[in-house]
């Protein structure tokens, strides 16, 4: 399962719990991506990142000059 590399968060176990107080096992998945980063010496590196990690500014993300031309049109 997907680990976000900058914070390290990962999935969890814990119960569902129902009306009548029943107990079932699942899991608590981080929302996590596959993005491009921008590393500070300059080189783009591929990394998974929680969604929380790219909110709050902790990577920059990297968006190549066609793709740019592209999202200004």
């Amino acid at each position: 399962m997907a680990k976000c590399e900058i914070c390290g968060k990962e999935p969890r176990a814990g119960k569902n719990v129902s009306h009548s107080n029943r107990h079932t096992n699942r899991w608590f998945k981080p929302n996590v991506q596959k993005v491009r980063v921008l590393l500070d010496d300059g080189t783009v590196k591929r990394m998974n990142v929680c969604t929380s990690c790219l909110k709050a500014g902790k990577v920059r993300r990297y968006v190549s000059k066609s793709q740019s031309v592209a999202l200004e049109a």
